[in-house]
């Protein structure tokens, strides 16, 4: 009997230790992640940078300009790897304009712990097909950028995927689901505007009547119109300014209508970029102030350099969009005289160089908005209750299934699962974790439970509206 126990304690300690070898020569033979992704055909390193507990890969990939007809064209489309393992939920991040090349995390992949993708939009520079047909800036080209990323890299990543995004980022990861309902396992899209009827914005007038308190409002709209009435010191002050640092105005016709256009952004940016404990900020009597007083309010708000061509340039793919099918808001100003107003808001063809054609689609939001709210499935919206982008929202029908709208109460743009009430807050993260496949035993049991996996970092998960001028999502 001994002998056979000594016989069986051996045998177990031989197989344990084949076991170990056998691990440790898996471990060994395993291809590096870096080997692995630059494997992929089309895929190109331009950068790796170190992080704690990381890897970080900047890479080019290689898109058909015409997803349609792939034979026409290619151009390289910029794409960021923030990589922790591949066993790991992945996190597909757009932000609808560049690509950041600094490490970031994007709430719902510290929620997760995963690794997370982030892709830049096609056209937004070095992104951008030589020569660059305007034509194939759309929405549906978009998506299918996302779709072929995420076919490339999942072999390698095989668990869930999530796609997120805020503001343009979240309208993007919304046009992705719906074109490619089977890819992703859940959407967060972030203060995600949704301009079913670009012709109607009254939401928008109804939003700037009451936000905020009636103090707050009634300071914003004091300096905008002392700005329209100040018009000739300051647009003297400006052309200096421009002058000085070698702005011009061509694409959108000229300081005059530079200058108003900065002017009537004032208040939509301050909503959309402050807080209500911000109008402490705003000169309280504008009639009296100075004029440094309204010029400096106005700068720090909406940025004077915003309607130049060297403003424009960087953002024409977000306006030539916005002219084409995203659809853009106009409001009114009830507490300006008529005759201090020129131009009013101004259409996306005013700030697109006229070389470049436009016409506009109105199916295209309506095909979209139909879509979400009888098909929705594992997606969420989370809006600031501040945040003008949010007057005009995407919201789930009766179709939908296991989808939320929520509103954090008293944010603006930066709005996020952090910032809604704590039984919403809670119900976010759990169908987030869930989604994801990584839910806990106690979350699933127990919404209420639900906590990001990952700990804070200061450095890679900013929490801070990713600050544009103003009037761009």
């Amino acid at each position: 009997m001994r002998k056979a126990l000594r016989w069986l304690l051996a045998l177990t300690v031989f197989i344990g230790t084949l076991s170990t070898a056998g691990a440790a020569t898996a471990a060994q033979s395993e291809p590096d992640i870096k080997d692995r992704l630059l494997a992929i055909p089309g895929m190109s390193l331009v950068q790796e940078k170190p992080y704690p507990g990381y890897r970080y890969f900047v890479l080019n990939y290689t898109q058909p300009v015409d997803h349609r007809h792939p034979s026409k064209g290619t151009f390289q489309q910029r794409i960021t790897v923030l990589h922790k393992d591949t066993s790991r939920p992945t996190v597909f991040y757009t932000g609808g304009y560049n690509v950041s090349t600094t490490p970031s995390r994007r709430e719902p992949t510290q929620i997760v712990d995963g690794n997370q993708v982030s892709l830049e939009y096609r056209f937004f520079t070095p992104s951008r097909p030589a020569p660059a047909d305007w034509s194939k800036l759309d929405i549906w080209q978009a998506a299918s950028d996302q779709h072929r990323v995420y076919q490339a890299l999942k072999p390698i990543y095989s668990a869930n995927w999530l796609a997120t995004g805020g503001s343009k980022g979240g309208m993007t990861a919304t046009y992705f689901e719906r074109f490619y309902p089977r890819d992703m396992d859940g959407v967060i899209a972030y203060v995600a505007p949704n301009d079913v009827v670009n012709k109607e914005d009254s939401a928008y007038d109804r939003f700037f009547a009451g936000v905020g308190t009636k103090e707050c409002r009634d300071r914003l709209n004091a300096v905008q119109r002392e700005a329209l009435v100040r018009r000739e010191p300051l647009e003297k002050r400006y052309a200096q300014y421009a002058a000085d640092n070698g702005y011009t105005f061509d694409t959108i016709g000229g300081l005059d209508k530079a200058y108003e256009a900065v002017v009537l952004d004032y208040v939509w940016g301050f909503w959309q970029y402050s807080l209500l404990k911000d109008c402490d900020t705003i000169p309280a009597a504008a009639a009296t102030a100075t004029d440094d007083a309204i010029w400096d309010s106005v700068d720090a708000i909406s940025g004077f350099s915003a309607y130049t061509d060297q403003g424009l340039e960087t953002y024409t793919p977000y306006y030539y969009q916005a002219g084409t099918q995203l659809g853009a808001p106009s409001i009114h100003f009830p507490y300006i005289e008529k005759k201090l107003i020129r131009y009013g808001y101004q259409p996306p063809r005013n700030f697109v160089p006229r070389s470049i054609p436009m016409r506009f689609q109105p199916d295209a939001m309506r095909d979209v908005d139909s879509w979400v709210r009888q098909h929705a499935r594992h997606m969420l919206f989370v809006y600031g209750e501040n945040d003008p982008w949010g007057s005009e929202r995407f919201r789930v029908g009766a179709g939908a299934r296991d989808s939320y709208v929520f509103t954090a109460p008293g944010m603006n743009h930066g709005a996020n699962v952090a910032g809604l009430v704590p039984d919403q807050k809670a119900l976010a993260t759990a169908r987030i974790l869930e989604w994801a496949g990584v839910a806990p035993a106690a979350v699933q049991a127990d919404p209420s439970a639900a906590r990001p996996l990952a700990r804070h970092d200061a450095k890679l998960d900013v929490r801070d509206v990713e600050r544009e001028p103003a009037l761009r999502p």
